[in-house]
Formats: structure tokens, C-alpha cells, sequence
């Protein structure tokens, strides 16, 4: 358990962002070191159509997504959903869950983790990945360290 963590302001102007191909980005704004393990948070933007992540389950955390703009699309245990602007999501440790915009329009979403987990060198990975500047097998050390433990292939909607 955290000791005594301090209030936390991050600005939008601090936050590192990472971007993605068609004008996709991750808003990193806090990695749980400042909030003592308490959470995590970034937002996200997605092209019309973009995945956000394939499918997936965390063993330690819960996920917390409020979408901000335009309609996400989410699989949760297998059922594809479309959550519009102002929707929220809750996804608790050992559900599976993927995530991206639909082909609509854009979308932005703000996520939180909970607990905390030190999580940006996976985002920062992922838009490596996504640029082309990696593949998806330099993630298979990463799943523990991450508790981002994927299921099945990229296709899910």
C-alpha cells in the first residue's frame, strides 16, 4: 500500500504523447510513481477504425475507460459493444477486452489502472509496433511486467 501519496497535477502540455500511424496518439499522464501505485491514466486518439489493442486480460488491475469523443468499439468476454462519447467502462482483472474506434468517425478515450502499474514502456512499445519499428514478438517478454497478458490473434471485431 501506498504511503501518504501527495495530490497530483499533470498538464496536458507535460504529458509525453505517443504518436500512432493516421494520426493516432497515446496522452501518457501518469504511470503510477507519483500516485504511489495507486494508478495509472493516459489518454488515448484513434483514427476512424483503429484498433486501440487486441485482446487481452490483466491479472492484477482494474480498468477504468471513459470515452470522451466519438464511439469506441469493446469486446468484453467475446461480446462487441459500442460505447459512445460520455459512456464509461469497467474492466475488472481477468476479463478479456479489446478496444478501438469505429469506422464512424474518430475517437478519444480516457483510461485508468488500478492499481498502478509502471505502464508506459508498454505504450511507448505499442507505437513502436504500430510505426512499424517493431513486431508484436517483442512483446512476449513484456507480459508479466505489464500485466498486459494477450489472447488470440489481432482480429476481434
Amino acid at each position: 500500500m501506498p504511503r501518504n501519496p501527495q495530490a497530483l497535477i499533470v498538464h496536458e502540455r507535460d504529458a509525453e504523447e505517443v504518436s500512432l500511424p493516421g494520426g493516432g496518439r497515446f496522452r501518457l499522464l501518469e504511470d503510477s510513481r507519483a500516485t504511489g501505485g495507486l494508478l495509472g491514466a493516459n489518454r488515448l486518439v484513434l483514427p476512424a477504425g483503429a484498433d486501440g489493442t487486441r485482446p487481452h486480460r490483466h491479472r492484477l488491475s482494474t480498468e477504468l475507460f471513459h470515452v470522451l469523443d466519438g464511439t469506441m468499439e469493446f469486446l468484453l468476454d467475446g461480446a462487441v459493444t459500442a460505447v459512445g462519447s460520455g459512456g464509461l467502462i469497467v474492466v475488472p482483472p481477468g476479463t478479456v477486452h479489446a478496444f478501438g474506434a469505429s469506422v464512424d468517425g474518430p475517437a478519444e478515450l480516457f483510461a485508468v489502472l488500478t492499481p498502478g502499474i509502471e505502464r508506459f514502456g508498454y505504450f511507448r512499445q505499442l507505437g513502436r509496433i504500430a510505426r512499424g519499428e517493431a513486431g508484436w514478438d517483442s512483446m512476449d517478454e513484456l507480459h508479466d511486467k505489464y500485466d498486459v497478458h494477450f489472447v488470440g490473434g489481432a482480429q476481434w471485431r
